[in-house]
Formats: C-alpha cells, structure tokens, sequence
C-alpha cells in the first residue's frame, strides 16, 4: 500500500469479467508505431515494453488493426494474419510471465487513413463520404511522406458492413488465439465506429444513419458479435464523448453518449472505458460533468476513466466512485514501473514526445526504473 494513505484506491483489487486485477491503475492504449513495416507484426522489443510494464492493473494494448483496410499509421500492428498472431505470442507471455493482464484493442481507422493502407490504394472508408482535417502519417510509404493530407473517404455500402463485422469477429479470435484474456472495442476517437455514432460524420440514410439509435447500430452489431466469439466477461469498449483526429464533433456529445453506454449495459461486459473531455485530445474539458456522469450511471460494469489524471485525482475519481479504474498513458509510456513509484510518491521520469513514435529502444525501453534511478545515487 501506499505511504500516502489519499492514494490506497488505486491499490484496491477490482473483479473485472472473468479475472480479477491487482490494482486499478491500468495502462492506457498507447500507439507507438515500432511495427514491422512489411508485415505488421511485432517483435522481441516489444514483449520486453509490455513486460516491464506489467505491474499495471491490466494492460491495453496498442491499437491493432482488424483488417488491411482499417490502418491508418505508419508501423502499426494487426491482429488478423497467422504471423500477426504468432508474432503477438511472446508479447502476451512475456506480460503473462511478469504476473499481468493484457487486452488487445480492435481497431478500425475508417477515414482517418490514406490509399498507401487500402489493400487495392483504394479510398478509406467511413461511414459518410467526407474528408479529415490533418495529414495522414505514413511512414516511408508516399514520396511526399512521411506525412500527406488526408484523401476523401467513401460511405461504406450496406451491403459491405456485415464482411465489417465479420472482420471484427475474426480479429477477436485471433486475439483469444495470441493469448490475451480479452479484447477492448476501439469505438473512441472518431475512428470507424465513432465516425458511424457522430451525426457530423453520419449523413446516411439507411438503417445506419439518420437518428441516434441508428447512428448506435454499428457498434451495438460490432460489440454483439464480438461477444458470441469471446464471450462479455472478455470483452470491453472504449468511448471518447469529444475530441480525435479529423476535426469533427458529434451535435449532442450529452445525449448520444450516455445512449451509447445504455446501449451497453446489460450485456455483461468487462468494462466500459471512457476518455473524458480534455484539452489533451481535443475536446472542452468544461463538458465533462455534463456527459461522464451519465454514462457511469447509464452502465451497469466496471467503469474506466481515462484523460490526463495524475495519481491523486485518479484516486480521489475512484474514492467518490465517479469510476472503478483509471488508464495512465504518457506516465506509463515513461515510468514502466509506475505503479510502485505511485506506492512510494514518485519521483516520475518526464516523458520524450521526440520518440513516442517510430524508432527502437530509446524513448520505449530504456526508461530508467525506480531501482536503477536509486541505485545511481551517492551512497
């Protein structure tokens, strides 16, 4: 336990779905882009990153994409090849190994992508047809790269949306196959299933489109057939009720959200995973009473919030039971042994934006831990 009795929240166990977490202070999803760039797989480096960060509660993985069509950035992993799959099988051991838990995201970018992704340079897709505000990371793989503006997206026809789903069906088993104990539903951020939520990127006018249950349709088809595959209890979702890439917003974020988590209620679910309104991700930190409280009251599971806490909020958000846990990001990135420098209060190693992406060891596994730092003082 911690020496600061303020913090002990963070050390509770918490029962979520089929295993049970040492402590709350989860580990955010956090894309690193250190993929193989032929085949998005993964390697020995990254089993050492997961591992020596396995003293969080439960680890969410980097997002991973379900299909060829769902990349959007340069060295991202998939999770939908047999060599995706065994390339993930000693990252999940080497967490397993360490003692943690780990879950892998299920990701689809929609329209946040480029041609240079699409399986045939194709247009991405979205759930309108409609093109981001920004640039497209792309690595190595555009003569004008590594960054180019973003290309117009088409509206997925209906008939292609149940091959979508299909897609996510798959990926979840080959994530069950990699050896993680669940998978968490990427529909935050405005990627693919939150561009199909948003009315400003919504403008369908079939059964997907047009009012806001049927705007919920996709993921509501999405998380249904996930959970035929792997069972609730393995399965969570992410929402984020403002900000992402691509420069849109939803008309009613207090409405449409809390509905979105209604809509997941009952089912079972590990957990509910929600990135509260801040300036880190773009969105008016001022909204988040209006819409975070209602979603916590409108879901039935462990709730999980995440969005620029420290330590102390964290616990003080867990203590007065606005949230069940909460996912770190940047302070795991930079303190793998975090949740023991939060038992002893720090010191905290700062961060390096210069590598969050792309790269090799440096800025990913050569974060000093607690030990080493101690072990470099003055006797």
């Amino acid at each position: 336990m911690p020496s600061d009795q303020s913090l002990s929240s963070l050390f509770k166990p918490l029962q979520m779905g089929e295993i049970t977490l040492a402590n709350r202070m989860l580990m955010a999803p956090l894309t690193r882009s250190r993929s193989d760039a032929g085949s998005n797989t993964q390697t020995g480096l990254h089993a050492l990153y997961y591992a020596q960060r396995a003293g969080a509660g439960l680890i969410v993985s980097e997002a991973t994409q379900i299909s060829q069509q769902g990349q959007g950035y340069a060295w991202t992993p998939g999770i939908f090849t047999d060599e995706q799959v065994e390339s993930w099988k000693p990252v999940t051991d080497a967490v397993h190994n360490e003692g943690g838990r780990i879950f892998c995201q299920l990701w689809h970018v929609g329209a946040i992508s480029h041609p240079v992704f699409q399986p045939d340079g194709g247009q991405p897709v979205s759930a309108s047809a409609w093109t981001p505000e920004g640039e497209a990371f792309v690595g190595d793989l555009h003569e004008d790269g590594p960054k180019v503006p973003f290309e117009e997206a088409r509206a997925l026809r209906t008939d292609e949306i149940p091959g979508l789903i299909d897609d996510y069906r798959h990926a979840a088993r080959c994530a069950a196959e990699a050896g993680f104990e669940g998978v968490e539903v990427h529909a935050a951020n405005n990627y693919l299933i939150d561009q199909f939520i948003r009315s400003e990127t919504n403008n369908r006018d079939d059964e997907y489109g047009g009012s806001l249950e049927n705007r919920l349709r996709l993921l509501d088809e999405v998380v249904s057939a996930v959970c035929e595959e792997l069972t609730p209890a393995r399965v969570g979702v992410r929402l984020s009720p403002m900000g992402g890439p691509g420069g849109t917003s939803d008309a009613n974020p207090a409405e449409t959200y809390p509905a979105a988590a209604k809509l997941l209620s009952g089912r079972g679910l590990a957990y509910l995973h929600v990135i509260r309104p801040n300036s880190h991700t773009g969105g008016d930190a001022d909204k988040t009473d209006d819409i975070v409280p209602p979603m916590r009251e409108a879901f039935d599971g462990p709730f999980i919030a995440n969005g620029n806490f420290e330590p102390d909020e964290a616990a003080k958000w867990i203590a007065d039971d606005k949230c069940d846990a909460v996912t770190f990001g940047r302070l795991w990135l930079a303190n793998p042994d975090f949740a023991e420098r939060v038992a002893k209060g720090g010191p905290y190693n700062d961060d390096n934006p210069d590598t969050y992406y792309g790269g090799g060891a440096e800025g990913y596994t050569d974060y000093p831990t607690l030990q080493k730092v101690e072990d470099t003082l003055p006797a």
